[in-house]
């Protein structure tokens, strides 16, 4: 994580959950992470991961207010199938995602953007299940003038930093597991 919207968020992210898989919507409050609201949005469970909660900054560079609208809508066609995997993983895995996207402006102006997608969990079906920042890396001038059209989906990766050790009853100690593009890593090897 490169932006500091990023880093900040994952932090209180993770000192909100303590020990558990990942925090409850109910846990998450604006006042310890004030300075980043601008670049938070809150996700709904729905198949389409409508906003719940979208930042001035996020919405000032769509031009529009994104409450109600599906966070696939920012994305151009042909990044939307990625984007639903990834969240999909979030969401079903109870794991993070942070990546890079760029997007255009009316006039062709790029704009580069760190998006970081951490769980939140879910008491019903209709809660909240996502938090996440969604960051320019610059501030243009003519944000907030000038919308921003599609954005394309750049670099991501899973969070390391989400280990968890599995207990396995035939080895009587615990491995260490990381999930990975979508998938559950054992460290080590057969031994």
């Amino acid at each position: 994580m490169k932006h500091p919207s990023s880093r900040q968020l994952f932090d209180y992210w993770r000192d909100i959950r303590g020990d558990r898989r990942c925090p409850e919507r109910g846990d998450v409050e604006p006042g310890p992470i004030r300075r980043i609201l601008a670049d938070t949005f809150i996700l709904a469970s729905d198949p389409d991961h409508r906003f719940r909660i979208a930042g001035t900054r996020i919405c000032a560079a769509f031009g529009r207010e994104l409450r109600g609208e599906s966070f696939f809508d920012l994305w151009s066609a042909d990044s939307r199938p990625d984007m639903r995997e990834l969240l999909g993983s979030v969401a079903a895995e109870s794991v993070g995602v942070v990546g890079s996207a760029t997007g255009l402006n009316q006039e062709g102006c790029k704009l580069e953007f760190e998006w970081l997608a951490l769980p939140l969990s879910r008491r019903l079906a209709t809660d909240a299940c996502m938090l996440g920042v969604l960051a320019p890396t610059e501030m243009p001038y003519w944000i907030g003038i000038s919308v921003l059209e599609g954005l394309r989906l750049g670099s991501f990766r899973y969070l390391e930093s989400e280990r968890r050790a599995i207990s396995t009853a035939h080895l009587g100690e615990p491995l260490v597991a990381r999930i990975r593009r979508g998938l559950v890593v054992y460290e080590g090897g057969q031994g």
